[in-house]
């Protein structure tokens, strides 16, 4: 009797060891995918990666701040396609605005971000539909919008505009928001909720967490950020197209399963997620650009790595249908 116990303790451990080793491999993974990346690129590209360093990284900073939103959904358990259309239509009032001042402007773009984010929080709370078929409708529909704002001609905005549009403003902004989101996410109960929706959002409900305020909240928070990163989306150019905002959710969504974000949420999240991804994608996607690869082949490589990724992170023992 007494060895059958002992035999079931040491098989116990040798789980847990196995998926404590497990955990650190999963952790580990994206950083080393990021350096081994990015010195593949330099070697192949006999450094030109290092040298158009600043280049490759200006289109990190939406991709960024956007994603940190939608990670926080996606720690929920739920999705979130509608990135690029709330992008592209904040862009546009941010481009209006400008003419009556950037914080006019910043604050018109959180808000028109919010409230888009506020319509996608309604469908998927209020009226139990699911997240990934709410976010694809209102993709389209302001999908929509944009292109009719912008048929005659880009929606251009202050001359003033361009003038914000340097690295180290655009690197504090980003830095900001993510120090404000990781203190949340790691230090208060808000990070514990999210977590315990996605883990099981009956069990977190039980425990007296207000499931559906806090999944609401969320679309209308990933709307006001990405509200914001439209500002810095605007800086570089002073204008937006009909192609404004085009396959960010898509961006959002390789770059955050690159850095190791289970699709199905829950406990197994971790905020670096957001940054090491982003940084992966951006690098991935510049590398391939200047080895001179097709945007079809790029696309092909990049559903390859994502494909890999995603068998790798995904958790099979809490993974159910998206919410």
């Amino acid at each position: 009797m007494g060895s059958q116990v002992s035999a079931k303790t040491n098989d116990k451990e040798q789980q847990l060891k196995k998926a404590s080793k497990m955990a650190m491999v999963r952790a580990l993974l994206p950083i080393v995918g990021l350096v081994v990346i990015f010195l593949l690129f330099n070697v192949l590209t006999d450094f030109r990666m290092m040298g158009n360093l600043s280049l490759a990284f200006s289109q990190v900073y939406v991709t960024m701040i956007a994603a940190m939103g939608v990670f926080f959904i996606m720690t929920m358990g739920g999705l979130d396609f509608s990135q690029g259309s709330i992008l592209g239509i904040a862009s546009i009032v941010v481009c209006i605005l400008s003419k009556h001042g950037i914080a006019i402007a910043i604050l018109g773009g959180i808000a028109s971000g919010a409230i888009i984010g506020a319509i996608n929080g309604f469908f998927y709370v209020y009226r139990k539909i699911k997240s990934f078929i709410v976010t694809i409708c209102t993709m389209f529909l302001f999908r929509g919008f944009i292109k009719y704002m912008t048929t005659n001609a880009p929606v251009s905005g202050s001359a003033t505009l361009i003038n914000y549009d340097s690295t180290g403003f655009k690197v504090a902004c980003t830095v900001v928001v993510l120090v404000i989101g990781f203190i949340a996410f790691r230090y208060t109960k808000f990070g514990t909720y999210l977590k315990a929706i996605g883990a099981g959002e009956k069990a977190a409900m039980f425990s007296g967490i207000r499931t559906d305020r806090m999944k609401f909240l969320m679309y209308v928070l990933a709307g006001a950020l990405t509200g914001f990163a439209a500002f810095i989306n605007v800086i570089k150019v002073g204008s937006v197209t009909s192609s404004g905002g085009n396959q960010l959710e898509t961006q959002i969504l390789i770059a955050l399963v690159l850095g190791g974000m289970p699709i199905s949420g829950g406990a197994k999240v971790r905020f670096e997620n957001i940054v090491v991804g982003s940084l992966l994608y951006i690098v991935l996607n510049s590398g391939l650009t200047m080895m001179g690869f097709s945007t079809q082949m790029m696309q092909l490589i990049q559903g390859v790595v994502f494909l890999i990724f995603v068998a790798v992170f995904a958790d099979r023992e809490s993974l159910t249908v998206i919410k």
